[in-house]
């Protein structure tokens, strides 16, 4: 019998316990009958104003999101959403990989979203090739999802961290900012802008700047909500939240 609310689908979502962005975004879409569930992994060592301090956090994260995922196999979802998103670029491709396979051994193989399968899913989806990228992390990271996405097989013109200090400082990055960071990463060669970090607060920002830079620009939450959507065979299409849930 399913849930009475949930009755087209319960997604778990793996949440950073710093995170305030995630669960915002996914509860802003008008999804009747699906609903998300967020468990939340201790961040203990939420500086990372330097690669060494990036590099600590994720040691210190990569111990707790195992009891996340535990925790939120408990409500019974129907899939897992990971609402963070370094760990999953890690390591480049084969990494990404290796990160979802550990993670289905907790779930008991249920199926997973990660916030870098998604977006190579989403820009192979749109046929593009040369990207830039937009992240708030340190230059540690940045040379992650540069390979990440050197891996999958697209052309990375240029990679932006905004090195921000702390975990919680990611949300505190303000639209005007992320505005005139477009800007600076925008190019004729460039065919779409990708966003990282699941606590920048991207998604309204993303799908006004596909209006003004007259090309895909894609918020790694509705990304990441667009391609868990599509895997559980829910076709809702959706305006406000980027061209993937818009077309596809």
């Amino acid at each position: 019998m399913p849930d009475v609310v949930s009755y087209r689908a319960k997604i778990g979502v793996i949440v950073p316990s710093t995170n305030t962005v995630v669960e915002h975004d996914c509860n802003a879409l008008p999804l009747p009958g699906v609903t998300f569930h967020a468990a939340r992994f201790f961040v203990e060592a939420p500086d990372l104003s330097t690669d060494d301090a990036f590099l600590y956090f994720l040691g210190k994260i990569r111990e707790t999101i195992p009891t996340a995922v535990r925790d939120a196999m408990t409500c019974e979802p129907d899939y897992i959403l990971m609402g963070m998103s370094a760990e999953t670029f890690w390591g480049g491709k084969e990494g990404s990989i290796e990160f979802e396979e550990r993670v289905r051994r907790i779930s008991g193989d249920l199926g997973i979203t990660t916030g870098s399968d998604s977006c190579n899913a989403a820009l192979g989806r749109l046929g593009v090739s040369s990207i830039a990228c937009l992240t708030p992390y340190q230059s540690v990271a940045d040379e992650q999802v540069h390979n990440y996405f050197t891996d999958c097989g697209f052309d990375v013109k240029r990679v932006h961290g905004l090195c921000c200090p702390t975990a919680t400082s990611i949300a505190d990055v303000e639209p005007d900012r992320l505005i005139r960071e477009l800007g600076r990463l925008d190019g004729r060669d460039v065919d779409a802008i990708v966003q990282c970090g699941t606590n920048l607060s991207m998604v309204e920002v993303a799908d006004q700047a596909e209006r003004w830079l007259g090309k895909p620009v894609l918020a790694i939450n509705a990304v990441s909500i667009w391609h868990a959507l599509r895997t559980l065979g829910i076709d809702d299409r959706v305006r406000g939240h980027g061209i993937m849930l818009r077309q596809f």
